[in-house]
Formats: structure tokens, sequence, C-alpha cells
């Protein structure tokens, strides 16, 4: 009886710590990077809206950790008035070599290191961002309200190796600072 007790509680423990594990719903989580542009003829030119879909995900509550990962040859660009061409240039420029190198560099990976509770659903995450093959820290604050986290993060694309694209020698070129913007849902294991 004994035996039997212990395997019991011990399942359970097993469950439940389970249960605090998640993985991302990538169905309806969604990342969204904001481009903008500048220069003397920047007036010319488009800001740029990126979708980045999330391969796969988990978070664990309890432990307060998060790993997301992201594969860059998914990433799409979603730029409104572009037309079809135009925009199919602007997403292989963005996944050649003189960007995200997605052949080099074919994962985007976030690894939080501490997610801090706050005051009214609010938490302070720090993680390792993988990006172009760097590894960098960041910081960034999260909100969880309708069962789903939102925040958003910048950063420069310089901190990770990349050069932003520059034309018409420099006349119009892509600002260095981009915003990352994310709504994460939990899934239901």
């Amino acid at each position: 009886m004994r035996k039997l007790t212990c395997s019991l509680v011990l399942a359970m423990a097993c469950h439940l710590t389970a249960a605090q594990a998640v993985d991302v719903d990538a169905r309806h989580s969604s990342i969204t990077v904001k481009v903008e542009k500048s220069g003397l003829f920047s007036a010319f030119a488009h800001n740029h809206t990126i979708q980045a879909p999330i391969a796969s995900g988990k978070l664990d509550t309890e432990k307060r950790t998060a790993v997301l990962m992201f594969n860059a040859k998914e990433m799409k660009v979603l730029d409104e008035g572009v037309k079809g061409p135009e925009r199919a240039d602007i997403d292989q420029t963005m996944k050649s070599d003189k960007v995200l190198d997605v052949q080099h560099f074919p994962e985007i990976r976030f690894v939080s290191t501490s997610i801090t509770p706050q005051d009214g659903g609010r938490y302070l995450a720090h993680g390792d961002l993988t990006l172009h093959g760097t590894t960098r820290p960041v910081e960034f604050p999260i909100t969880f309200s309708k069962d789903r986290y939102t925040g958003s993060v910048k950063l420069k694309q310089t901190d990770f190796g990349i050069t932003p694209v520059s034309i018409a020698g420099g006349a119009v070129k892509v600002k260095d600072a981009i915003e990352i913007v994310f709504e994460i849902v939990p899934g239901r294991n």
C-alpha cells in the first residue's frame, strides 16, 4: 500500500509539474517586426512590416521561463500598398546575405534568463536573443491580459552584425533601430 501511495504521489507531482509548462499557441500568437526608413529621399521609400511566425515555443508559468524559436525563412514582408513583385524583392533582400542571411542563420531564438513579476499583470523579461548568429541579452516589459502576453522591444540591427540596407548612395536607408511587437498565447496542454 505504501508503494502504491508513493507511486500515486509521484505521478501527481510529475503531472502538476508538466502542467505548468505549455507550448505556445503558434496559430494565435503573433510577432511583428517594424522597420522604418530614413535618408534624404526616404519619402519615396516604404517602412516595412514583417511577420515572424513562431516555429515553436514553450512557456512555464511556475518557473517563469519562456523559449521561442522562429525559422528566418518563414518571415514574410506584409507592407501594405506595395505590389506583389516589389514585395517579393523586399522579402528576397531581407532573407539574403545582405540582411538575415537565412542560408547561414536559419533560426532566431529567444531564451529567457528571468521573468520578474511587477504590479498589475506586468512582468520584466530578461533573456538571450540569437539573431544572425549573434547572441545578445535583451530586456523588455510584458503585460498579461485576456489570456495572452503582449509587449514590444526595440533592437539595433548592428548589435547583431546586420548592416542596415542602404540604396541610392545612402539617400534611402533602413534605420538601425527596429521594433518587435508580440502577442503570445499559451496553448492548452
